[in-house]
């Protein structure tokens, strides 16, 4: 038996050499087929049956594939479960190889090599998230970071220090991260959920780069596109070469870079979203986050823009207050504010049409959404008119001067068309005249022989005469032998060509019914080959007016955020922030969008708090204590995300709201284990806490719960103690500090700008109420042993809890120290003495009159002669 591979084989095994590190799709016919090691991978995590094809080597070839019709099902499995994915298809059609002889094989090549970061196939991405391939780039002591989404031509760079590299990702989420060779970021990509693809040094090379991204913007220089540092030019340039690997040489449209400055937004690290659950719950998914709570888009596009506020607010006043006027404006018109809503609602997402269309991906259907998105976008322009209002007049305009392309694309289209090029049906009747002759021959081959042969007829003057069809001599004319000799002698044998003489019949054709039954036999192929030039032509249209689709695409994300926003303030009873350079952070009336949202769902009510870290030149802290369960973190949390929509544009939950600009927000709030790091409880707090000390600056808002909790008591008080000296002292901040340790309400009296609040609660015959309201004071005590018992404790360790807590409390007021009172306890009694029986309590009359009533028996005047019965009863009882 020879070692030699089959030509096939050799084929496949010279391709997947080619691409190392990504699983090969390779086209057989209607199949993707793998082999060796990638079938056994695809295999396990496609769940799908592994078989053999052939032997290599002496052992049988492990093979497994999937239909082409749905292998988009499949490439999402794979790429959520880490692979990459190399697509090798047909380059020609299989008749060729075969002519060229038996041995042939069919040319093949990668068209695609599908990654994390570079999926443009709707099934394959998420509508309403954006999809970023991030790239992190060091060029001596600079660094950048830049990112692109291509299913959507965002582009954006920054300059990005490595410490701040983690916070950075945590905003933008990037699926895929692009680093170089030996870059140690593993670590740090797996923590913003991102995979890490390291490429060689020579990616990054800032000179190649510059040269990469002329040729992928089709311009001489990049000085139209503002000015960018070595280490920018670094981190863009990776990503263009990366598209051009991945894609093949066919570029997807990506924008004009935009370059981000470090300061224009709201700076918020990972451990602060995780904890305010920005984008996503501590639970995971989307619902329970803010943005869950608070999202009333209806568009894909208004969606990513929320996402992309939320994540990002900005520091920028005159932006701020643009956009709290717009959605002032729309809140006060809830009328338009609703036309506008409905109208956005049959608007596509343009952006992922025009990329599918750019990459030679996209279908009939892109062209109609495009259609739809710039026919909405005129209507919605009308519906705008002449607002003055300057986001909204801005977004108007964009929405105008697309006539023409829509008089073509809806000239063109049917009106709902078909998902692929392929399958044709997707040109309008009447838009290209040689189409509409094709497919009448195509779909009315009889009725167009028909009217032929009665034109031959009225001709000949044949009454008899026939055209006819069959395998051999497929359509000819026949007639009877007498009738044909009128059409054998001239003129009309020169129209009618004889073809064959049988017993009784004689056949004729002419040149024009041969020419017929070519172009009906072709008429299938050449109606497709017709649709085929035409979507050509559609695309190119779209794609030459690109820029001006963007720019609408954006504006409809611009609207239906605001008039989201909008809906929400008016829907909810949200008040427009005042916001301004100052210190201030004046809350009335706070409440927490999340939670007040899943208690309306049950229908209770939220109770709404006040918080005022007033305006001076010393910091503002309150120092909040309350009992566990009393609604500390609630109010910590709403606190923090009020802010964030009043710098995002948005109306926010509270009566009156005054805060000054917010550079940077940290919440330390609840903590675990990071096991992977070998990091406990206690760490995990104190690397955040340490985080926090030492970036904060004086506009910072810093949100502590609870720091020094995870070790010793005395060392906790003594952590938390200096932690908050230091907020005072040094970084002068506003701040709200909540604790259990009650020796620190002692700091009020001595930080200026320290204020001690509370959460309230009330004590009721051995019972605690929460009443979830936030005042000035402290607390006196911490009320655990309640919220103990609450939780289920066995009776005999809450009652036990309440001995030790008493015995302790009362040699602390004695002067005893901690160790002698804990050595004086008496031992815990593992079987303790049976209860003493309980008497029963005594039924009242009225109790006894109630359990005898049968509610469903009485009629109206009974039941209401047992009312005034049961008072009667309640009297004298």
């Amino acid at each position: 038996m020879s070692d030699q591979p089959t030509p096939m084989m050799a084929q496949y095994l010279a391709i997947r050499e080619a691409n190392p590190g990504a699983l090969l799709f390779y086209r057989m016919g209607d199949f993707y087929e793998m082999f060796f090691d990638d079938a056994m991978a695809a295999s396990a995590a496609l769940d799908i049956a592994l078989t053999k094809r052939g032997t290599h080597l002496g052992e049988p070839i492990p093979m497994c594939g999937v239909p082409v019709h749905a292998a988009e099902s499949y490439l999402l499995t794979l790429i959520r479960k880490g692979f990459r994915v190399a697509i090798a298809e047909q380059m020609e059609d299989p008749a060729e190889a075969r002519k060229r002889g038996a041995k042939s094989v069919v040319a093949r090549d990668v068209v695609r090599l599908v990654t994390p970061g570079t999926l443009t196939e709707e099934s394959l991405l998420e509508a309403r998230r954006h999809n970023f391939l991030a790239s992190f780039a060091s060029v001596r002591d600079d660094s950048a970071l830049a990112w692109v989404d291509i299913s959507t031509g965002e582009f954006r760079v920054m300059p990005c220090p490595p410490v701040r590299l983690a916070p950075e990702l945590a905003r933008h989420a990037p699926r895929e991260l692009l680093a170089a060779e030996g870059s140690r970021l593993d670590e740090t990509a797996r923590e913003a959920g991102a995979a890490l693809t390291e490429l060689p040094a020579g990616s990054f090379d800032s000179g190649g780069a510059t040269r990469r991204l002329c040729a992928m913007f089709g311009v001489e220089t990049l000085e139209g596109f503002g000015g960018f540092s070595r280490a920018e030019l670094s981190a863009m340039g990776a990503i263009a070469d990366y598209l051009e690997l991945t894609q093949k040489g066919r570029m997807p449209l990506i924008r004009r870079p935009l370059r981000e400055s470090p300061g224009g937004a709201m700076q918020i690290d990972a451990a602060t979203r995780r904890n305010l659950e920005l984008t996503q719950a501590l639970s995971g998914g989307r619902e329970g986050s803010l943005l869950a709570a608070i999202d009333r888009t209806v568009t894909a596009g208004g969606a990513r823009l929320m996402e992309r506020r939320i994540s990002a607010p900005s520091r920028d006043l005159d932006q701020i207050h643009a956009r709290q006027a717009a959605v002032a404006h729309l809140a006060g018109d809830p009328r338009l504010t609703a036309d506008l809503r409905e109208s956005l609602s049959r608007a596509p997402d343009m952006d992922r049409a025009l990329s599918r269309l750019a990459l030679d991906r996209g279908g009939p259907r892109d062209l109609a959404a495009i259609r739809a998105g710039l026919t909405q976008g005129t209507a919605i322009a009308a519906l705008l008119g002449d607002d003055e209002i300057a986001v909204l007049a801005e977004a108007a305009r964009d929405l105008t001067g697309h006539d023409d392309l829509i008089d073509l694309l809806d000239e063109a289209l049917v009106a709902e068309p078909p998902l692929l090029t392929r399958d044709g049906g997707f040109t309008a009747p009447g838009f290209d005249p040689e189409l509409d002759e094709t497919r009448a021959l195509r779909d009315e081959g009889r009725g167009v022989i028909a009217r032929m042969q009665a034109d031959y007829i009225a001709e000949s003057g044949v009454t008899s005469l026939k055209i006819k069809h069959n395998n051999v001599l497929g359509y000819f004319i026949e007639t009877t032998s007498t009738h044909a000799e009128r059409m054998l002698a001239p003129p009309l044998n020169e129209r009618f060509i004889h073809r064959q003489t049988t017993a009784n019949q004689i056949r004729f054709t002419t040149v024009a019914l041969s020419e017929l039954e070519t172009r009906i036999l072709n008429a299938r192929d050449r109606a497709l080959e017709i649709e085929r030039g035409i979507f050509a032509r559609l695309r190119q249209a779209v794609l030459d007016a690109s820029g001006a689709i963007g720019q609408a695409a954006r504006a409809l994300a611009e609207i239906d955020l605001t008039a989201g926003f909008a809906d929400l303030a008016s829907g909810e009873g949200w008040v427009q922030p005042q916001v301004d350079a100052s210190r201030a952070f004046v809350i009335e009336g706070g409440r927490h969008p999340v939670v007040e949202r899943a208690l309306k769902r049950k229908g209770e009510a939220f109770v709404a708090n006040d918080c005022a870290l007033t305006e001076g030149p010393t910091p503002a802290i309150w120092l909040l204590t309350g009992p566990n369960m009393a609604g500390k973190s609630t109010f910590l949390r709403q606190n923090a995300l009020i802010a964030i929509l009043a710098q995002a544009g948005a109306f926010v939950p509270a009566r009156r709201a005054h805060i000054g600009l917010v550079s940077q927000l940290f919440s330390r709030v609840g903590a675990a284990d990071d096991l992977a790091r070998g990091r406990s409880t206690f760490m995990v707090e104190m690397v955040e806490t340490a985080a926090i000390l030492n970036q904060a600056d004086d506009h910072a808002l810093v949100i502590l719960d609870e720091i020094g909790r995870g070790t010793a008591t005395w060392d906790g008080l003594s952590i938390a103690w200096a932690v908050m000296e230091h907020l005072h002292a040094t970084n002068r901040c506003r701040a709200l500090f909540a604790t259990h340790y009650h020796e620190m309400t002692t700091l009020s009296a001595k930080l200026p700008g320290v204020e001690n609040a509370t959460v309230a609660v009330r004590e009721w015959e051995g019972e605690v109420i929460f009443l979830h309201e936030v005042r000035k004071g402290a607390a006196d005590r911490s009320y655990g042993v309640q919220v103990a018992r609450l939780a289920g404790l066995p009776p005999a360790v809450v009652e036990r809890a309440r001995e030790i807590l008493h015995q302790l409390e009362s040699g602390a007021r004695d002067g005893a120290r901690p160790a002698a009172l804990l050595d004086d306890l008496p031992l815990f009694r593992a079987a303790p003495p049976p209860p003493a029986p309980v008497a029963a309590p005594k039924t009242s009359p009225l109790e006894t009159r109630l359990r005898d009533i049968d509610p469903d028996q009485m009629t109206a005047r009974q039941a209401l002669d047992l009312v005034y019965e049961l008072r009667g009863l309640l009297a004298s009882g």
